[in-house]
């Protein structure tokens, strides 16, 4: 029996009595499914839960279901998300009456009210209430199981009645293919068949944002401990530890980058770091004294090597969580500080957010109640505990004059350096609440606590942070995370690209590795050594086309700078010249990040999505629009087999020899190469040899064209550091070539800022075999162009 109900204006309620389930299990009673509209949303109510549906837009839906609907989300709080969803408008379509024979999802036209927002529908199955999702042409997305899909186990956390909640999604075909859920260490690319905790822990990192190959997206909307489990191919389930309510978002791209963007649109965008910060980033565990970090960067200067950063590791103080430097080895830090900053050299410095606790800072903390029960760590869910941890540790550090800090152990450890840090906080009580359900939580509050802190202080330099973790909305806070602890092995080296793919395929856009490996397993590797010089260099050139640009590490002889690499350090040194030429490419490609929720490092699924052949691929990727890297991550390998996506060509970066795409093919990779190829249809800024991020200004840039199809390109250009370009002190000069008619076009200049050099050279090269190959400035230029603001156009036939 069918009831139509309106209980009152603008409700419908749908009542399901009685129904039978003839879907070849066993024939059981089904229970009474309702829905109704309440408050702009989709109530749906069954015998075992209450589910609410709201449409956030025409491409996302929030998803909360709890036993007896009183709540609202799996947390209390949710501080990862800055923009709440605001229920928009939907259909919603009731069917008239019981077709006829079996009526689940499998069937043609299933007995299921309908939500369709325009763009995406959500199906209701009468009899059970679970939901699937479809496109606008009922495209099957992801559906949850027929029967008994939301669990919820009552279970007690720390004293507290939750729930531990799971999802069950069913059946999944072959075509599809899983990405995301931050970085995490077993090489895995496609996480189709796999299992994958989610718990923050050195080297991996929880991120609870999923895609998929269907164009689709799951933020799984808690920071509790979770999972994600395909181990029966054909099912996911998505389960928590602790909740009060399954909660989590769906989003609709069809394509990854249009999923990415509404994931930032709700967790929040990401500033753009100084134009210094996608420079080289010198690092070592760790340099003792300020007269070592000169002696370093000095060395870099003097042999005309590109240098931008320094970093200083943890040993400056006797005792983490005291702010003074140790004074024999650091008699005047603002004076060590004025002499990098004189050779446009930038300085970075580890603090921590775990105490010694023979520190004043951890007796005062402890006595106010700001350090969480259990461990030696301060609780950055508490502003006054946060306010304390600027006022008195790392504000004083930063007014020295340092521009970045490198948040070490930041998953957390759970105290002094005794190296635990898997999940520590579930079992603990924190200010925002109960640790069970934030115990992923600490790097993005620890984060944001430092850049609202910063942000406060001054405008004119940008935030900049190094994080051993990370997790959602962390991007939105001048935070990049590097895979931690790793190995120093080829097999670690494989492990990274899978690793940071992932990363990139979870929203978040800045990533890095240790160059190298950390040095494990011990005894760490000599830069001496031969075979650890190979490594190394295989290690580099990967490194050269990360987001960031960064070596560290602890090694057995104490040096890790590009010269104490022995007969391979040219070759180091070669790519850290390719690196800085690439910057007007980089950087520009960082402010699309910025403006436009863009992704620099980009698995090959992003740009093929529908290719079943790149799926898997874990050891290419895309380094913004244009560059396709293939790393070498085999011992002694000199080639290797790459994957050609389909387009319209691809041009050998090294040669300029152009190959038809949609292949694969056997590329030679001597250790000095490693295999780039660029797409046809490509413009390729690269700017003059430099030694520092700005240098050379007003020197030309080269503009490599790739024919065989149109391209665009936008040139992104500011002061490089302060926040004046959020006021729009900033320019973009938008680039494009016809390929039909061969001209290229330097369009009107948009926007300008305070330096600005109003008119510019370009050398413009139209690559072909033997010509405009290489990282090495052209010389044989095709056409030169004076460019004062106004539109150029060129036409080179």
């Amino acid at each position: 029996m069918l009831l139509d109900c309106r209980a009152s204006i603008g409700a419908l309620c749908f009542v399901v009595l009685g129904a039978v389930v003839p879907l070849g299990f066993s024939q059981t009673p089904a229970p009474s499914v309702s829905v109704t509209q309440e408050d702009g949303s989709l109530i749906v109510k069954t015998v075992t839960d209450s589910l609410r549906l709201t449409a956030c837009s025409s491409t996302s839906i929030h998803v909360v279901s709890s036993p007896d609907g009183s709540a609202v989300d799996a947390t209390p709080k949710q501080p990862w998300i800055v923009e709440p969803c605001v229920p928009q408008k939907f259909i919603l379509t009731l069917p008239k009456e019981r077709p006829e024979g079996p009526t689940d999802f499998d069937n043609e036209v299933p007995w299921a009210a309908t939500l369709d927002t325009g763009s995406i529908k959500v199906r209701i199955l009468l009899e059970t209430g679970s939901i699937r999702f479809t496109d606008e042409h009922d495209v099957r997305l992801l559906q949850e199981y027929p029967f008994a899909a939301r669990s919820f186990k009552p279970v007690t956390a720390n004293g507290e009645a939750l729930y531990a909640v799971s999802d069950l999604f069913y059946p999944l075909g072959e075509d599809e293919a899983f990405y995301g859920l931050g970085q995490h260490q077993n090489g895995v690319l496609n996480y189709r068949g796999t299992a994958i905790e989610l718990a923050q822990v050195n080297t991996d990192v929880a991120v609870p944002m999923l895609v998929s190959s269907k164009g689709y997206g799951v933020l799984w909307n808690t920071a509790a401990k979770s999972e994600f489990d395909n181990r029966f191919v054909t099912e996911v389930k998505l389960s928590a530890s602790a909740a009060h309510a399954i909660d989590y978002y769906f989003l609709y791209g069809p394509e990854i980058d249009q999923v990415i963007h509404q994931y930032r649109k709700m967790t929040g965008h990401v500033p753009l770091f100084g134009e210094w910060a996608y420079g080289f980033i010198q690092s070592k565990n760790s340099y003792s004294s300020q007269a070592e970090l000169l002696k370093v960067t000095d060395e870099y200067r003097s042999q005309h090597v590109p240098l931008d950063v320094i970093v200083q590791d943890a040993t400056w103080s006797d005792h983490l969580g005291d702010p003074t430097f140790k004074p024999k080895d650091y008699p005047d830090v603002p004076g060590m500080l004025d002499k990098l900053h004189a050779e446009h050299m930038h300085a970075m410095v580890s603090v921590w957010g775990v105490f010694d606790t023979s520190t004043k800072n951890y007796q005062e903390m402890k006595a106010k109640g700001f350090i969480i029960p259990g461990t030696t760590d301060y609780d950055p869910t508490n502003p006054d505990a946060g306010e304390f941890y600027w006022n008195n540790h790392v504000g004083k550090v930063f007014a020295q004059g340092w521009d970045a800090f490198w948040l070490d152990a930041s998953e957390p450890e759970r105290g002094m350096r005794d190296g635990h840090s898997d999940s520590v906080l579930a079992d603990t009580q924190l200010a925002i609440g109960n640790g069970a359900l934030y115990s992923n939580i600490f790097p993005l509050m620890h984060a944001s606590n430092l850049y609202q802190h910063w942000r406060t202080t001054t405008d004119r330099k940008r935030v900049m942070f190094l994080s051993r973790s990370g997790f959602a909305g962390m991007q939105r806070v001048g935070a990049f995370v590097w895979s931690a602890d790793v190995y120093s092995t080829y097999l670690s080296l494989q492990r990274q690209l899978p690793a940071g793919l992932n990363f990139a395929l979870s929203g978040m856009p800045y990533w890095t590795t240790d160059i190298g490996g950390y040095g494990w397993p011990n005894p760490p590797k000599d830069t001496n050594d031969p075979n650890y010089q190979k490594l190394y260099v295989r290690w580099f050139e990967f490194g050269t086309f990360c987001p960031i640009f960064r070596t560290h590490g602890l090694r057995s002889n104490d040096q890790n700078e590009l010269f104490s690499y022995g007969p391979v350090a040219p070759i180091l040194i070669s790519y850290d010249k390719f690196r800085y030429r690439l910057l007007p490419y980089i950087y520009s490609l960082a402010w699309k990040v910025t403006n436009e929720d863009g992704t620099i490092m980009r698995p090959l699924v992003m740009d093929w999505r529908t290719d079943e052949k790149v799926w898997n691929i874990g050891d290419q990727f895309m380094f913004g629009p244009s560059i396709l890297v293939s790393p070498v991550t085999v011992e002694d390998a000199s080639s290797r087999s790459m994957y050609l996506p389909p387009a319209a060509a691809w041009y050998d970066f090294w040669t300029g020899k152009k190959t038809t795409g949609g292949q694969r093919i056997d590329v030679k990779a001597g250790l000095d190469k490693i295999p780039l190829y660029v797409r046809a249809g490509s413009i390729l800024p690269l700017g003059p040899d430099i030694e520092y991020a700005g240098e050379k200004a007003s020197a030309p840039i080269e503009l490599r064209v790739y024919p065989g199809a149109n391209a665009t390109f936008e040139l992104y250009e500011d002061a490089g550091d302060s926040y004046d370009y959020e006021k729009g002190e900033h320019a973009v000069i938008p680039i494009t070539w016809n390929e039909g008619e061969g001209k290229l076009t330097l369009g009107t200049r948009v926007g300008q800022f305070s330096g600005m050099k109003k008119e510019r050279l370009f050398h413009l090269i139209l690559v072909r075999e033997n010509h405009g190959d290489g990282p090495q400035q052209s010389f044989d230029v095709d056409r030169e162009i004076r460019y004062s603001g106004a539109l150029v156009s060129v036409d080179t036939r």
